[in-house]
This record gives C-alpha cells, sequence and structure tokens, in this order.
C-alpha cells in the first residue's frame, strides 16, 4: 500500500502543474491526502460513488474517479472542476496514481523474492519463474553483504543503506531479522575483491555520517548465478560469526580472508575439548599470564623471528629466549619450531571460539 506522504506529495506534484485542487480518500470517504480543506465535508458523495457502477462521474462540483489496483477498487479521487480539462487532469492522476501501485507492489514482491532467495526458501524452477515476472536477471555476478550495528537495526539505518544504493535498481536491500541489513549487489565483470572491499568501506561512512557507530561488515564471494545468492549469503553470515571470534578489531569481514578460522568454527565442541587437553594435559592456555601471552602474539607476529620479537617488546634477547624456554617446559611446544608453533596457533584459536561458543550458551 502506498504511503500516505507519497499520496500527498503525487497531488501537490500535480496541483503545482495544473492548478486545480484535488483530494484521494479510500472507498469510505476518508481523506488520505488533499490540496484543499474542505475534502472531509465530501466524504458521503466519496462513499456512494465507490458503490456505484461508474468508473467516473461529476458531482457538486467535482469530478469522481475509481483508482483500481488488478481490477480491485483501491481509492476515490477528487478533481476540482467539471470541464474536459479537469477530466483529463483526473485520468492523468488516476493513472499516474495506479502506475504507482504497480511499482510498489513489484518492489514489494522483489522484497519479499529475494528474502526467500537468501533463506533457500524457493525451490529452484520458483526462482527462475519469479525472477522473469520481476525482471531481475538470473545470469549476473552477485555478492551478498551483511551490514550489522551494534544496536539493533532501526529505520535511519535500513533507509541509510537503501538512498545509498537507491540509484542502482540491480542491487538490492533488505532484512529478514531485526539486527542485519542485508544488501545483495551486483557487480561488474572484472571486480576484484578490493572492489568488495571499497563497497564495504563506503556503507561504513555513510552510516558514520549519521551518527550510527560501530558498524560491522561482512561478505561472502561472488556468484554468477541467481541460484547461488544463498550460498553467497551463508557465507557472509559465517564471515559475520567467525569475525567476532578471531578477528574482533575488524569492521570489514570476507568469507575468503577468513583462513583457518572458519575451518575451527566448524569443528563440533567435544573434538575440541578433546584436542585441547591432548596437547596441554588438561590446562588451559588462557591460564597463562599475561606477560607470557603478550610474548607468545609478538612472537607470531614478527614470524618467529627472535630478534624482531625482542626489539618490539623491548627486552634482551635472551629473556626472550629464557620465556620461550619456560613455555616449552610448561606445554612441551617449542615455538621456534615451525610444527609446534603451528600447533600452539591452532590451539590458541581453538580455546577462542570454545570461550565464544560457551558465553552463547553451547
Amino acid at each position: 500500500m502506498i504511503s500516505n506522504q507519497i499520496l500527498q506529495n503525487t497531488i501537490d506534484g500535480l496541483k503545482g502543474i495544473t492548478r486545480t485542487e484535488l483530494c484521494i480518500c479510500d472507498i469510505e470517504g476518508k481523506v488520505l491526502a488533499t490540496t484543499f480543506a474542505e475534502a472531509e465535508t465530501y466524504d458521503l458523495q466519496v462513499n456512494t460513488f465507490a458503490n456505484s457502477l461508474a468508473d467516473s462521474q461529476a458531482i457538486g462540483g467535482f469530478q469522481f474517479f475509481k483508482i483500481f489496483d488488478e481490477h480491485q477498487l483501491e481509492y476515490v479521487l477528487m478533481v476540482q472542476g467539471t470541464t474536459d480539462d479537469t477530466y483529463m487532469v483526473g485520468r492523468l492522476a488516476s493513472f499516474q496514481i495506479e502506475n504507482l501501485l504497480i511499482a510498489y507492489k513489484e518492489r514489494f514482491d522483489k522484497d519479499n523474492f529475494i528474502k526467500n532467495l537468501l533463506l533457500d526458501n524457493l525451490l529452484l524452477v520458483d526462482i527462475y519463474n519469479r525472477a522473469k515476472k520481476l525482471h531481475i536477471e538470473t545470469s549476473v555476478r552477485r555478492v551478498v553483504y551483511i551490514i550489522e550495528t551494534k544496536n539493533e537495526r532501526d529505520v535511519s539505518s535500513l533507509e541509510a543503506v537503501k538512498s545509498l544504493f537507491s540509484s542502482r535498481n540491480k542491487d538490492f536491500v533488505t532484512a529478514v531479522d531485526e539486527r542485519d541489513i542485508i544488501l545483495v549487489k551486483e557487480m561488474k565483470e572484472g571486480s576484484a575483491y578490493e572492489d568488495l572491499d571499497r563497497v564495504a568501506r563506503s556503507v561504513i561512512d555513510e552510516l558514520n555520517s549519521i551518527g550510527i557507530l560501530n558498524v560491522t561488515v561482512a561478505y561472502g564471494t561472488i556468484v554468477n548465478e541467481i541460484k547461488e545468492v544463498s550460498k553467497s549469503y551463508k557465507e557472509a553470515k559465517m564471515a559475520l560469526d567467525v569475525g567476532k571470534i578471531f578477528y574482533a578489531a575488524e569492521n570489514i569481514v570476507a568469507y575468503s580472508r577468513l583462513g583457518i578460522g572458519r575451518l575451527i568454527y566448524q569443528l563440533p565442541i567435544p573434538l575440541c575439548k578433546m584436542f585441547i587437553k591432548e596437547i596441554f594435559d588438561g590446562k588451559n592456555p588462557e591460564d597463562l599470564d599475561e606477560e607470557t601471552l603478550t610474548t607468545i602474539n609478538k612472537f607470531f607476529e614478527n614470524s618467529l623471528n627472535v630478534s624482531e620479537t625482542s626489539r618490539q617488546l623491548f627486552i634482551h634477547r635472551n629473556t626472550l629466549v629464557y620465556r620461550l624456554d619456560k613455555l616449552q617446559k610448561s606445554t612441551g611446544l617449542d615455538l621456534r619450531m615451525f610444527e609446534d608453533a603451528i600447533t600452539f596457533k591452532i590451539a590458541l584459536m581453538v580455546v577462542k571460539y570454545m570461550s565464544y561458543m560457551d558465553k552463547l550458551g553451547y
């Protein structure tokens, strides 16, 4: 259903062109939009006309017109005057409003289609049949973005994202829950993942400009067929979840850059617990003191380079070697050895994943 504000803007625009007073009512005679004050006094005439067989009629100095939506009477339009020119204005206004009804219904149908497409609620044959009916191309490159704000999604954030892509009628902005905004973006041939990052950055900047901060944007991989859009959506959801665990400092998370975090995220918790028990003999690596954890993380950041790590930590090389030796005695893992370092790094990520899932109640 078209909002009253849209109807008001429509008749205001027509009045500006034709200098004619207009009013739109529902079939009960309730005024929805008008350009003159006394419109409410014509409710009885509107209701009588709505129940008549005529499509248009001149009553009491006004032309009355019926506006249909797929053969269903939706509105009654009143146009002041009974001349031929007034009749033409009424016909023009009726035609414009009926086109608005079609456009808004198509927009709603597209939004509904995209939601069901994302959620895998459509059969393959229905996807292509409905896409054809809605004039949506099926064989183009698309990627799905999920935009999450710190608080629950509000109207302003959704409208801001819509306005950013409103000029691109091949992009779709929708929502399937109370928190996230979803953008289904068409990508040109030859688009690289740097281009996807630029789109994500533009969304964050737009929301920041209206005071919506702490925005995270996750996106999936580019797909070539409309039936694969749900795949990109699932990838974006995983990127959002994995990002919260392993890349909390990042506000743009790409599925293609999740690395080993994506594999760990899919491990069952019992298997994770078994792995940690085998590696640390029942000890929790999170129980290590802050100094040791800082040393380990900095050592990993510098690709196991002792000299560079000691320099960045402002400690003597021998002090770092002592800390690594101490860690080796307590865990049996020598982080200077590549295989042991990989094992320890994965173990830290597994523990972080287990802690995150524990907070969620799994």
